[in-house]
């Protein structure tokens, strides 16, 4: 059976669809029981095509460097760039060093600095999202693209609309980020379709110091658990 739209054919007959939700509930199931079990951690935004030479991606292992020894657990996406920078920093330390991995044009396979035991694949995008977010006691965000900043406003609409429980969000890199928070207040305030407290979801800085400053601020007078 099909339907006619605009003389363009779908096809309705029945398909294994439904099927795939088992798929999904077993990516869910792997997740929530291999992240439940590491402890509090902070997830580390950024991009997979950041060259080893480049200033974020020395910052990027500094900094995690300083949150691992903190006694966090570092999440990334697994891949190259900004992600196997934040790894690397971890592991160099002994700290938990994450990887949630996903076939993707430029992120063809997980950098070295992941922990075995902690590689998670994911053919979901939508569930690897989930775990970034349902694990990360914060979230600290370097440059990068169209990826990174999915990351970011999916993160800061979840604050906004309380479905998970506030935590920091940091953007690293004054520089790189004025333009965007320039466009935020100049544009998305402007014609109301923020509101000026929006801005406390985020702060922007530039140093590992303030990273860690920022998260030890906050739970300095919170608990440690998951988002949601």
């Amino acid at each position: 059976m099909s339907l006619k739209i605009k003389n363009k054919s779908w096809n309705t007959t029945k398909t294994n669809d439904s099927w795939s939700l088992f798929k999904i509930m077993g990516e869910f199931v792997k997740g929530y029981e291999k992240m439940g079990s590491i402890g509090p951690c902070v997830s580390i935004f950024g991009s997979a095509r950041t060259d080893p030479k480049n200033k974020y991606y020395i910052l990027a292992t500094e900094t995690a460097k300083a949150i691992a020894n903190s006694g966090y657990g570092i999440i990334t996406g697994g891949g190259p760039g900004i992600m196997e920078a934040a790894n690397k920093g971890a592991q160099e330390v002994d700290g938990n060093s994450v990887g949630l991995n996903i076939a993707l044009p430029f992120e063809q396979n997980h950098n070295p600095f992941i922990d075995q035991d902690k590689n998670l694949s994911f053919e979901y995008f939508f569930i690897r999202k989930v775990m970034f977010v349902k694990y990360a006691q914060a979230f600290v965000v370097m440059p990068g693209g169209f990826g990174t900043l999915d990351e970011l406003f999916e993160s800061m609409t979840l604050i906004q609309t309380k479905k998970i429980t506030p935590i920091p969000i940091i953007l690293v890199g004054v520089e790189f980020w004025s333009g965007l928070i320039d466009w935020i207040k100049e544009t998305l305030i402007d014609n109301k379709l923020i509101s000026p407290e929006d801005l406390d979801l985020f702060s922007v800085v530039d140093t590992k110091e303030e990273v860690l400053q920022r998260i030890n601020d906050f739970y300095s007078k919170e608990v440690y658990k998951p988002n949601f």
